[in-house]
């Protein structure tokens, strides 16, 4: 891929005067300023989401609040590994088209959504990310209620800002932030699923951009707690021009340690059998013991979508900058293909 990891250290905007990455690479924070008035694509082009996952080794819910334009996707999975059990409930909205008032960047603001049957509130607090969420009927004619808190200490993430070769106002600027500890709970069926900090972590996948129509991505982003250091990785490749920088990092301690490529080694008949991942410097080999094959897919017209976001235990190991050797064990994480066409 000839990944050169140009790191991006000074505040600008993130377009330029063509609707183009003006620094294309990637930072520990958002540098880069987004606006929706920078951009010179159609309002129904322009994508925007926060996307935040909690797990432990038993169970974990994901929460999706999304303006796509002409498509408006706000979801909620509950996750059982011990069952081997998952489900996801969607509600789709034509053309929200900036309605719900997104955020700019990732530090300020509330993201908030609410129809007859849900109501997503992400809060921010100093230093703590609030997710509150109730879903009437969320399966089989049960609610699902939460109040989780994330930890967000001052640390690195991974900021990129990805331009597409093929289309010149097409971009991806995205932010993950890993190692928030979690604590509160989730209610559904009659049980409450209680989350700690000590061993539980969430991540918020933050997104902005307008994309070309077709595209294949593979992500996987897990966290864990290593003898009371926070350790989390985010890997991926796949999607737009990443000759400046890719999104794979090792997180510890709250201090970002960049990687060059890693590639997935998924098994081709059966998502569900062990998968590995290497990295082109050595410094991240892992293998993956798949659990859940969470699958979904969506085929409406000039909308299609072929998602398997996988949920399993990765062991291996992981080599800081100064090159400390990190050993992970049976690390709950996910590792996902997707192939998307909107």
């Amino acid at each position: 891929m000839g990944v050169r990891n140009h790191e991006v250290t000074a505040s600008q905007r993130l377009l330029d005067n063509n609707g183009s990455v003006a620094e294309k690479g990637w930072s520990r924070k958002q540098l880069q300023a987004y606006s929706r008035e920078d951009i010179k694509a159609p309002g129904f082009r322009i994508k925007e989401w926060d996307y935040y996952l909690v797990i432990n080794k038993d169970y974990g819910a994901a929460f999706t609040v999304s303006d796509n334009g002409y498509i408006g996707l706000q979801s909620v999975s509950l996750l059982d590994f011990r069952k081997k059990w998952e489900h996801t409930e969607t509600i789709l909205n034509l053309f929200p088209m900036g309605k719900l008032h997104m955020p700019v960047n990732s530090s300020e603001g509330d993201v908030r959504y609410e129809d007859k049957r849900l109501k997503i509130i992400f809060h921010l607090e100093e230093g703590i990310r609030v997710i509150d969420c109730f879903f009437g009927n969320f399966y089989e004619g049960r609610e699902f209620a939460c109040h989780i808190e994330l930890e967000q200490p001052r640390m690195d993430t991974i900021v990129v800002a990805t331009p597409w070769k093929e289309k010149k106002n097409a971009f991806y600027y995205n932010q993950k932030i890993n190692c928030m500890r979690a604590r509160g709970y989730m209610e559904y069926g009659g049980i409450r699923y209680e989350f700690y900090p000590e061993t539980d972590f969430g991540i918020l996948d933050w997104g902005r951009g307008v994309w070309t129509y077709n595209n294949v991505w593979f992500w996987g982003n897990g966290n864990c707690d290593l003898d009371g250091h926070a350790f989390g990785f985010n890997i991926g490749y796949g999607f737009g021009d990443t000759s400046a920088a890719s999104e794979n990092v090792i997180f510890y301690d709250g201090k970002a340690h960049k990687l060059d490529d890693v590639t997935f080694h998924i098994p081709e008949d059966d998502y569900l059998k062990p998968w590995k991942f290497t990295s082109s410097d050595g410094r991240f080999k892992m293998d993956f013991v798949p659990v859940i094959d969470r699958a979904a897919r969506l085929n409406a017209v000039i909308i299609e979508s072929d998602q398997h976001q996988v949920f399993g235990h990765m062991s291996g190991k992981a080599v800081l900058d100064d090159g400390t050797l990190l050993t992970v064990t049976d690390m709950m994480c996910f590792a996902e293909k997707v192939h998307n066409r909107y």
